[in-house]
């Protein structure tokens, strides 16, 4: 039912013993009845014509006209009228359709016995042939015989309201009725919806043109056109009804017995009205659009694009609204140009208010249907304290909020139902110092996407953050940019990993992070270890101020100058000491200013940095975002870090050939010099100008490449080759690069056996190692490694990269038997397996 108030179900009184003929009846059965349903059928229809036109255009009922007489009426006069209950019951029979044929036949008295006036009743009993009436009008009870009621019988049931007209028996003398016809059904709310058409629309503040509450809806019913009234309330959705309308309803009496249309929905609008909105959400073949009109969202279906551009999240729409399947749903959608719709007005002033309610981060979070979970306070110009609320679409950035946070924001009200709300939610400084969280310092160590790592001052372990917590929004974060944070909970982590992150990130001026103290200056000592690669920390032998002899560890990172100091050579530095430890280290490393190996190195470099010229080579080794580049002379390395290759790195393989231009500075201070611009050649493109001979070698490595050992000066690595004499001055020694092993992935270490064939430039090449394979099978696989159940000690199983499994088989699985070599790290003492096939 409608929410009207007017409209209700109009049910029949409850009838007490039917054998009481001197029946008294209830006042309401009177008035809601006898008057009212009988003045409705006398008076309302009296403006309509028979065709149900309105005299003066108005519409008050909701039945066809009729001519009202004098007070008297014929025999004939239930046909001459349209009684209201001409409606369709459930199932499916006409109330009303004519037919005043009987075969059954009584004797009524003389017609001119007979009042003429017309009365109201109840059906209080129906038997065989013969039923008995309930006066509204008098106290009596009255016999009808079938052939007196006008209309098919089987229609009449017991509570239905009639209309007769009293006469005598003409045998016995007793009232009796004549002339029955059925006045009204129980019409309450009709279980069928109706179609019809708005004739008399309504205002927006719910009157007519003429200042009438109600509005007109015409319908036709067998051929014959009807007015039912209508009002604001009766209009499902929010929706205003224009003339012409077609609209469906269901058809309701009021307590005054008249008819009107309630439940009333528009089905397709005359002249649609135009709607604006937003796409907000998308699904396979539909989605929703939230509406500019009113805080609500609305169906649509792909289909119903009037672009020829795909429909796209966020797009300003314009649409009708039609009612399908009882539901609202957008229709004859097109495009607006973007920032079209306006949801809401924001203030230019700027507010300063405190946090009470800050929003939930974490699973938790998705728990929370509020869409505007967080509540700041501040104080208005009228010296009243206001609260607002706000979404996680307010903050300028998804940086934490705390309780107690001063923030400043701006206020923006919704032009659909004057809601305020904060947003441009910006985090005040002066918040950390009244709340007194602990801050702590740090620079930034690594980028990604959104999120990065920050060494701390105060801590060894690095610590991760998301972009999303640096409060300054016009800074793009940099590696080795100093910053400040709060140290929190993720909140993503659970119980079983507590992992912490850096929150309410804020950059500092460079300088403003001590990660370590000097506490000795001017020291000048010699050397005592060499440094040969560009991540090796060497140790430096000095006396102290107090005559202790100590010896202190430097980094790379540490020298001033271009060249690395070398074993024995005299430097001069300061002693810091670091302030997460309290360990001592050397910084500002210097060679001194007279050391003539420093001063040779630092031409040769010079003069090898400013050539401009291309050079080709092939990757020798790998690393976490670097590696190491051999010159296609074989003899020499070129560092390269993986910012300055042209590419996807992952594309590099051992041997790769590769094209690249030398730098002007060495690589993080080493002696090593750096590749600039590295990019990579296909393969074949440095043609060999060697041949290769036939024979086959055996021998066995005497040293190995730079990359397994780094301490090493010399680059290359050295085969002596079996003889049939013992004699050490018969053994031929011949050098090898990366391209001369057959796998480039093998680390062939001293005293490995080897089958080697020799170039015509007296190097080694096609050298594959000469190893006792094993057998196992697989214990587990976890991605791009796994372990053999071969175990060299108690309780470790044997580790393999799914690199080295041989003929692609990629795919192992747990189970399976394979054959491998171990192979041992010489650096770090740690095995492997290589050379993996699946048996």
């Amino acid at each position: 039912m409608s929410s009207n108030p007017q409209w209700k179900s109009f049910q029949p009184p409850t009838l007490t013993d039917t054998s009481i003929i001197d029946y008294k009846p209830m006042p309401v059965m009177k008035d809601m009845v006898a008057n009212n349903l009988y003045a409705q059928t006398h008076n309302n229809y009296a403006n309509y014509n028979v065709y149900g036109g309105a005299a003066g255009g108005g519409g008050g009922g909701g039945g066809p006209a009729s001519n009202p007489s004098s007070g008297q009426q014929s025999n004939n006069s239930s046909t001459a009228r349209f009684p209201i209950g001409t409606f369709t019951t459930s199932d499916g029979a006409d109330l009303y359709n004519g037919d005043t044929s009987s075969n059954n036949s009584y004797n009524m008295g003389n017609s001119s016995n007979n009042t003429g006036t017309r009365e109201t009743g109840i059906i209080e009993k129906l038997l065989h042939s013969y039923g008995f009436i309930q006066c509204c009008e008098r106290q009596a009870r009255l016999f009808f015989h079938f052939s007196q009621f006008s209309g098919n019988i089987e229609h009449l049931k017991i509570g239905d309201p009639v209309e007769f007209e009293m006469t005598y028996d003409r045998r016995t003398g007793k009232p009796i009725a004549s002339i029955v016809s059925k006045i009204a059904p129980e019409v309450v709310l009709s279980e069928e919806r109706v179609t019809g058409t708005v004739t008399t629309e309504l205002r927006a503040d719910g009157s007519t043109a003429g200042g009438d509450s109600q509005g007109r809806i015409s319908y036709e019913n067998r051929g014959e056109c009807f007015f039912l009234p209508y009002t604001k309330d009766d209009v499902e959705g929010n929706v205003t009804l224009r003339t012409g309308d077609k609209v469906s309803f269901q058809i309701a009496t009021n307590p005054r017995g008249n008819l009107g249309a309630t439940h009333v929905r528009l089905e397709n609008p005359a002249h649609p009205v135009k709607y604006q909105g937003v796409i907000c959400s998308m699904k396979e073949s539909f989605g929703f659009i939230e509406r500019a009109d009113v805080v609500k969202e609305i169906f649509f279906h792909f289909s119903e694009a009037k672009t020829k551009e795909e429909l796209q999240l966020g797009d300003d729409v314009e649409f009708i609204i039609q009612t399908r399947n009882g539901k609202e749903v957008a229709c004859n959608i097109t495009t607006l140009p973007p920032g079209t719709v306006v949801f809401e007005d924001i203030c230019d002033e700027t507010v300063k208010g405190q946090v009470l309610k800050p929003l939930e981060r974490g699973p938790r979070s998705h728990q929370n249907t509020d869409p505007l979970p967080g509540r700041i306070r501040y104080r208005a110009p009228d010296h009243s304290e206001v609260e607002v609320p706000f979404g996680d679409k307010d903050q300028l950035r998804d940086f934490t909020l705390r309780h107690g946070d001063w923030v400043s924001f701006r206020i923006a009200t919704d032009r659909r139902d004057q809601l305020q709300r904060a947003t441009n939610i910006s985090l005040l400084l002066e918040s950390f110092e009244v709340s007194g969280e602990r801050r702590e310092r740090g620079a930034v160590v690594a980028r990604k996407d959104n999120f990065g790592f920050i060494r701390c001052a105060d801590r060894d372990a690095r610590i991760y953050f998301n972009y999303s917590e640096v409060l300054d929004m016009d800074v793009d974060i940099q590696v080795d940019m100093e910053v400040e944070f709060t140290v929190a909970q993720d909140a993503m982590s659970n119980f079983a990993n507590q992992k912490q992150s850096a929150i309410r990130i804020k950059t500092l001026p460079r300088g403003s992070v001590v990660f370590e103290t000097v506490v000795e200056r001017g020291a000048n000592i010699t050397n005592d270890k060499c440094m040969q690669g560009p991540h090796e920390n060497g140790l430096i032998l000095y006396t102290s101020r107090d005559g202790t002899k100590r010896s202190i560890p430097f980094s790379p990172t540490a020298c001033m100058g271009q060249a690395l100091p070398a074993l024995g050579d005299k430097v001069e530095f300061n002693v810091a000491q670091v302030k997460r430890t309290k360990e001592l280290k050397a910084v500002d490393v210097n060679l001194e200013p007279h050391n003539e190996r420093a001063i040779k190195q630092w031409n040769l470099l010079t003069r090898h940095h400013n050539s401009t010229a291309h050079y080709q080579g092939f990757i020798a080794a790998l690393k976490d975002g670097f590696g190491f580049i051999e010159t296609n002379t074989h003899d020499s390395e070129v560092f390269f870090h993986f910012s300055n290759f042209d590419g996807d790195t992952s594309c590099l393989e051992l041997g790769s050939e590769v094209e690249y231009t030398v730098g002007s500075r060495t690589s993080s201070g080493g002696s090593c010099a750096s590749a600039e611009n590295v990019t990579l050649l296909p393969k074949g493109t440095i043609a060999p100008h060697v041949t290769i001979g036939e024979e086959v070698f055996t021998g066995k490595i005497v040293r190995p490449l730079r990359c397994v050992n780094p301490e090493q000066a010399t680059y290359c690595g050295l085969i002596t080759a079996n003889t049939p004499s013992d004699n050490s001055e018969d053994h031929v020694e011949y050098e090898f690069g990366i391209v001369g092993l057959q796998n480039k992935r093998e680390l062939l270490q001293v005293g490995d056996a080897v089958n080697f064939q020799v170039d015509s430039e007296g190097r080694a090449v096609n050298i594959s190692a000469i190893r006792k394979k094993k057998k196992s099978t697989v214990d587990s696989i976890k991605g791009q490694f796994g372990f053999l159940s071969y175990e060299l000690e108690e309780g470790k199983k044997l580790f393999f990269h799914m690199s080295e499994v041989k003929d692609g088989q990629n795919s192992l699985q747990a189970g399976d038997s394979v054959e491998f070599v171990v192979v041992t790290n010489q650096r770090n003492g740690k095995s492997f397996a290589c050379n993996v096939s699946k048996i």
